[in-house]
């Protein structure tokens, strides 16, 4: 892991309308229109002229005004387009879920609507005004990025908790209002260098080392206190659009902090507790979690293969629902002699670089199921730090590489997706992050499926909710 630091700073479906008496609070959500659209089966381009000259027939002007009238509308004819549809103006704007209802309305009563549709009003993709967003190119470029503004417009994460299972977090002004409550699962107290063993306060103290602290002949750490857990934060859910920093990748989901390492790492034993307290289970002595996470982010690993006590931390974990998204590694080597990305039923996420090609560090192999933006010695990773470099400081930003930067990306993905169709199975969400991941433009061998496209992810995660709303109507 390298750091460096920054300072401070159309196809219309009428049978769809017609279905979809609800459609306003699952689809239309905030968005307003004043028109809507209308083709009927005996227009076409061709006699586009004559339509633009005499408008609609008596006839069908007044359905359409019957129809308003169901809503206390009145509708107005305004235009003919291109290919022959016909743009109705309403007498005041309403959500587009409204005038959805609206459209279905006619439909149901003239049977030679082809379709009718709100007339959208689309507006420029959401682009963070974080200053520190011109840097964050594993968001938003071509070759290595995860096309996160396309799906912004239709998730932004809400309503959804990822628990960072990690060395804590440092309260931060990116990060104000979007930690919840955690937990400090750390009981040796000498690892945990806060005073205490496990306690309710998931903050992190610092994870520097000096000599010998950690075993005879290991020797200091080489940098400061990595603030590991604030920066894995940062990525999944920094506030965004709010003038300060940098964007998270699920900027309106929520971050449940679970402190497993400390300055010599952390015991699989307290990490398993992590993983089943995160996901709302029960853990001896450890107040219940009142926010349970369903994306659960773990940018730990270790050589070995998958221990029992950890594949079954991960099996209570998906029995409630949680997706277990794990980095693979950074030792350039076969990720199935890496643990927990060995285990059965995660989500194992190797790095790119900014080319989109392997990063040089990532691990690889056919227990890789997706690629994300790890950055390289190039480029890498922006997020939320701390200054401090053994005890807590000012907040700041840094830029990482590693897997462990790779992995938040996915969890944040993750986090977009069940936003969007929190019915989803943790088997499900892994199959949609495959089946939409985009090639690599760059040779990545052995990095799963390819790079995980959020937007593409977002539309396959509200697809299924669509199918199933259109089943149930049956």
């Amino acid at each position: 892991m390298k750091r460096t630091t920054f300072p401070t700073l159309l196809k219309c479906a009428v049978a769809a309308l017609i279905a979809g008496s609800s459609l306003a609070a699952s689809a239309a959500m905030t968005a307003q229109t004043d028109r809507l659209i209308v083709k009927y089966k005996d227009s076409n381009a061709s006699s586009m002229s004559a339509l633009a000259a005499t408008g609609l027939s008596t006839g069908r002007q007044a359905i359409i005004t019957r129809a308003g009238q169901e809503f206390g509308l009145n509708l107005k004819h305004v235009r003919t387009t291109a290919l022959g549809a016909h743009v109705l103006k309403l007498d005041r704007a309403m959500n587009t879920g409204e005038v959805a209802k609206v459209a279905a309305e006619l439909a149901a009563r003239d049977p030679m609507v082809e379709c009718a549709e709100p007339d959208r009003i689309m507006t420029r993709l959401t682009t963070p005004n974080d200053p520190l967003y011109t840097s964050q190119w594993d968001y938003f470029e071509a070759a290595g990025g995860m096309r996160l503004p396309l799906a912004w417009d239709k998730s932004t994460g809400a309503g959804v908790n990822v628990a960072v299972i990690d060395t804590g977090y440092r309260p931060h002004a990116d990060l104000a209002g979007q930690i919840l409550p955690g937990y400090d699962f750390i009981a040796n107290t000498a690892f945990a260098a806060d005073g205490d063993g496990r306690d309710s306060d998931a903050k992190d103290p610092g994870d520097s080392v000096i000599a010998g602290q950690c075993g005879v002949g290991i020797p200091a750490q080489d940098e400061p206190s990595s603030w590991h857990g604030t920066h894995v934060a940062g990525t999944i859910a920094a506030k965004t659009n709010n003038g300060v920093g940098v964007a998270g990748v699920a900027f309106g989901a929520k971050i449940v902090p679970a402190r497993v390492l400390g300055k010599c790492g952390g015991y699989t034993s307290d990490i398993a507790d992590a993983i089943v307290w995160a996901s709302g289970g029960a853990v001896s002595g450890v107040p219940a979690n009142a926010n349970k996470a369903r994306v659960l982010n773990l940018s730990l690993g270790s050589t070995g293969t998958c221990d029992l006590t950890t594949q079954n931390a991960i099996n209570s974990a998906r029995s409630r629902g949680a997706v277990v998204v794990v980095a693979a590694g950074n030792s350039n080597m076969d990720a199935s002699t890496d643990s927990p990305a060995n285990c059965k039923g995660v989500i194992a996420v190797a790095a790119v670089g900014r080319n989109g090609g392997k990063a040089s560090y990532s691990n690889y192999g056919s227990v890789v199921d997706v690629a994300a933006p790890g950055g390289d010695t190039d480029a890498g990773i922006v997020s939320t730090l701390n200054a401090g470099t053994t005890t807590p400081g000012a907040d700041s930003y840094g830029s990482y590489i590693g897997t462990s930067m790779a992995t938040p990306h996915v969890a944040g993905v993750v986090a977009l997706m069940l936003s969007k169709n929190p019915k989803l199975t943790p088997d499900e969400v892994e199959a949609k992050l495959k089946s939409t991941a985009r090639r690599f433009p760059s040779p990545c061998a052995g990095c799963g499926a390819g790079i995980v496209d959020a937007n593409a992810a977002v539309d396959a995660a509200m697809s299924s909710t669509k199918v199933t709303a259109a089943a149930s109507s049956q």
